[in-house]
């Protein structure tokens, strides 16, 4: 008979739901427990721990197909480089942040701009030449927040 978590235990110690531990289920991120001899699913303790790195990855922005890659090179069986590979893909992930940091800190910027001058209207506001909101009819704004591409 399996000894293990029942799954509102290993819900309440990782802090997520129920239908969290289904869902990663499905997703293939949890392998699917052992039932006891009643039928109720029971998981090995170390499952706590795998539950709440995967709920770290994602508050590190990484997406659950991400999550599973990582997973999937710590597989037995799969050859070398886990660690590299985590290196890798925290490196991208930095990267990314950081682009995503640059833009909104531009849109910041913009926003300040727009608060300082008084635009009350974004249509008004942006007839006028000294309107800071970007606009693509006006020349030199070129539908960019401060030259970042956009929309």
């Amino acid at each position: 008979m399996p000894e293990g978590l029942r799954p509102g235990q290993l819900a309440a110690a990782a802090g997520v739901n129920q239908q969290t531990l289904r869902y990663y289920e499905r997703r293939g991120l949890l392998a699917e427990p052992a039932r006891t001899l009643g039928g109720h699913r029971s998981y090995p303790a170390e499952t706590v721990t795998l539950l709440r790195a995967i709920k770290t990855a994602q508050r590190l922005g990484f997406s659950l197909a991400e999550v599973a890659e990582l997973l999937d090179v710590r597989a037995p069986g799969v050859p070398g480089g886990a660690d590299r590979v985590l290196a890798d893909r925290a490196r991208a992930k930095l990267t990314e942040v950081e682009r995503r940091i640059a833009e909104l800190t531009a849109v910041a910027a913009t926003l300040r701009e727009a608060l300082a001058a008084g635009c009350a209207d974004l249509v008004e506001c942006a007839e006028t030449p000294e309107c800071p909101l970007p606009s693509s009819g006006r020349a030199g704004a070129g539908g960019s927040w401060r030259g970042q591409p956009g929309t």
